[in-house]
């Protein structure tokens, strides 16, 4: 009797509502115990309270196939059929995002495929997140607008399979729904006339100079030519350039240039000497630093086992006074 469709209900896709639900997830629904507790008796005002309290949606789960509240509560309202007006407040809601998410559910279950497409594509532009939870009994994070466009493109939602309702094309040539203006369609606008005007000053850019500018950017051409020949000149060889190798100062200059070049070598050199005699003394006191650490070492152990040996006499005496066997040693 508790799981009997309600008498003023009306058939829905040509049957009864509750068997838009497979008979194995309908069976399991019966069987579980929040249906059995919180499902009894419940009629279309304690339905609002009991969605209020949903905190994930979901199909079943487990190994077992545990349905969902969420499930639950859809297999409820199929069974008592609630008024239409109170289907569509449940999607109107902005406070309370799971009682939206049934409200859609339950719309595009029972829903004509106009009701669907005009309810339900109000909710593109909720982009709040919800928990889903997953065959595993995971959770997952959807968000509302990815419900709704599985709801209305999918085949199956939340474990139940979807009826098929018409493509939206076919409902704007049959003129039973307007054509659909995107939220985004001014966003997109205000792009295409930016790109517009960018293409407009491009063109304005690349249009033919005139006579004036074309005189201008000769002018400039001849300049940068010119200082460009000019570089040039300086660094490439003449035949007019004067020979200085023939005077006296320049053999001087070059003398000098060689003995300070040739000083500046021994100097290196004996910097050179000096670092090596230093690195060499430095490896020679390396292996009597080695000898001191090493016999550092043995003396402490040596100081380390006659202290624990003191230690152990100490113990054996007091475990003589007690009567108790000596430590070895």
């Amino acid at each position: 009797m508790a799981n009997r469709t309600m008498k003023y209900a009306q058939s829905v896709k040509g049957t009864n509502p509750q068997y838009l639900i497979e008979k194995i997830i309908r069976s399991r629904i019966y069987e579980s115990k929040y249906w059995k507790e919180h499902c009894f008796a419940l009629t279309a005002e304690l339905l609002v309270d009991k969605a209020l309290a949903l905190d994930h949606i979901g199909g079943v789960f487990g190994g077992s196939i545990k349905p969902t509240p969420f499930l639950c509560l859809t297999q409820k309202m199929l069974q008592i059929q609630p008024d239409k007006d109170i289907v569509i407040e449940f999607i109107k809601n902005e406070d309370y995002k799971y009682v939206r998410a049934l409200g859609a559910f339950y719309m595009r279950l029972t829903g004509t495929a106009a009701d669907c497409y005009k309810y339900l594509e109000l909710l593109y532009n909720d982009y709040r997140k919800m928990k889903l939870k997953t065959r595993t009994g995971k959770f997952e994070l959807v968000h509302v607008d990815e419900f709704v466009d599985e709801l209305l493109h999918g085949e199956r939602s939340c474990d139940v399979i979807l009826p098929r309702i018409q493509k939206r094309q076919v409902l704007e040539e049959t003129e039973q729904l307007e054509q659909r203006i995107s939220a985004l369609e001014d966003d997109l606008d205000i792009e295409s006339e930016e790109e517009a005007e960018g293409e407009q000053q491009d063109i304005s850019q690349n249009r033919s100079p005139s006579p004036i500018e074309q005189r201008h950017r000769e002018r400039d051409r001849g300049r940068r030519d010119g200082r460009r020949h000019r570089r040039s000149r300086s660094y490439s060889p003449s035949p007019h350039r004067r020979d200085y190798s023939r005077s006296p100062s320049l053999h001087r200059r070059r003398r000098r240039s060689r003995s300070r070049s040739a000083e500046r070598r021994r100097h290196h050199g004996d910097r050179h000497r000096h670092s090596h005699r230093h690195h060499s003394r430095s490896r020679s006191r390396s292996p009597h630093l080695k000898r001191d650490k090493k016999t550092e070492k043995r003396k402490k152990a040596k100081e380390s086992k006659v202290e624990e040996e003191e230690d152990i006499k100490q113990a054996n005496e007091l475990r003589a006074k007690l009567g108790l066997k000596p430590l070895r040693t």
